[in-house]
């Protein structure tokens, strides 16, 4: 099978901002990735769009919003997928699929979101789309108290976990000091992320704000192209190994805490790279909660299952650890425009591989691993990314 690259690539701020709507937020970036690929558009021969919605805006049918910063790409075929939280990494698979299948030699993925025009009530319930509503409707914080459960059946299981994830949420906003497209670029501190207070309340569960991703606008963008076409552009990233795996939606019908379609992802991914974990030069993961993100370390094979804690406190994950985790900032500090979240994570991950992340770099780094997850763990993605050219 013939290996797809990424050549070229936009990425805009996150946070709150002016644009109002998807439509502009994926103008910041649709000619921008053009023009750092070094491609026209009649180049082009497939436009995947990565929009969650739900109710974000009233405007649908967002495969063709491409198309309406740049018109001459008004022709090439166009879709949109959503998968919850890891609605970006769907849109790129799809894109894979198409450039790997011969369908295509160059794709488009764009992924965007604009959540601040609601208010945090209205955005609460959006996203609780993105659980099984039959059952988890009712969960008081909204899709924040799904996983204030989630922490609260770990703790349960493994014991108080509360400092190490503290610990992790000031790692994150550290790391995003460096991080110019982040919505929060403030070093907090372990002291504040780890201490209830009118700043920094509980909001679900045993989950303070500080424990909670950020809601936000943005977008970003790749360009996609076949492993020939890749080696004759300026650069090339190529995906050594991607993977999907999914678990059942209700959380009623699993262990929650197991992450267990996040374990099989990343199995499989680690094995059809032929690496292990110790081979990967770091990880962008998947931390809309703190809690996630000390679970992950466990999925991906990190530590044992109720063992994440060894990670933080050994500080593996820091930059300057034997493997760290979100130097980005993740999406704690980043920000998390649903759509756009899993195409940020591969932007940055590309950067990284090409040495041009600036005071986000890892040295000498060579291959990441990227993990976006949409719902409670239930859809999986996991990339392995290294330098093609």
């Amino acid at each position: 099978m013939t290996r797809a690259a990424i050549v070229g690539f936009a990425h805009s701020p996150f946070g709150k901002l002016e644009d109002p709507d998807t439509e502009a937020l994926m103008a910041r970036v649709t000619g921008a990735a053009l023009e750092h690929a070094g491609i026209t558009p009649d180049q082009v021969d497939g436009i995947f769009v990565g929009v969650f919605n739900a109710g974000f805006q009233k405007q649908d049918f967002q495969g063709a919003m491409p198309a309406l910063s740049v018109p001459e790409l008004g022709q090439v075929p166009a879709v949109r997928f959503e998968n919850a939280c890891a609605t970006g990494s769907a849109a790129i698979n799809g894109a894979l699929d198409f450039i790997e299948s011969g369908r295509g030699r160059i794709a488009l993925v764009v992924g965007a979101e604009k959540m601040t025009a609601k208010s945090n009530a209205e955005v609460g319930d959006i996203l609780l789309n993105a659980s099984y509503r039959k059952e988890e409707a009712d969960i008081a914080g909204g899709f924040a108290g799904v996983f204030g459960r989630i922490a609260e059946n770990y703790f349960q299981r493994y014991g108080d976990r509360s400092e190490e994830i503290a610990h992790i949420a000031a790692k994150n906003h550290r790391n995003g000091m460096g991080n110019p497209f982040a919505q929060f670029r403030k070093d907090l501190g372990f002291e504040f992320c780890n201490t209830v207070s009118d700043k920094n309340p509980r909001v679900a569960g045993p989950l303070r704000r500080t424990d909670c991703s950020l809601v936000s606008d943005g977008a970003a963008a790749l360009v996609i192209a076949d492993a020939e076409t890749a080696r004759g552009m300026a650069r090339a990233v190529a995906f050594r190994a991607r993977a999907q795996a999914n678990d059942i939606m209700p959380m009623s019908r699993r262990d929650p805490i197991a992450f267990d379609g996040a374990r099989r992802a990343w199995a499989k991914a680690l094995a059809e790279a032929g690496m292990t974990l110790d081979d990967l030069s770091l990880v962008e993961t998947h931390d809309c909660f703190t809690i996630a993100e000390l679970i992950e370390y466990e999925a991906m094979g990190l530590t044992a299952p109720g063992e994440g804690y060894r990670a933080v406190r050994e500080g593996w994950t820091r930059k300057d650890g034997k493997l760290p985790v979100n130097p980005s900032g993740g999406l704690k500090a980043k920000g998390h425009p649903i759509g756009a979240t899993g195409v940020s994570m591969h932007v940055l991950g590309a950067m990284q591989v090409l040495g041009e992340a600036g005071d986000m770099q890892i040295k000498d780094a060579e291959t990441v691993g990227i993990f976006n997850m949409g719902g409670a763990a239930v859809a999986n993605y996991v990339s392995i990314l290294e330098r093609l050219k």
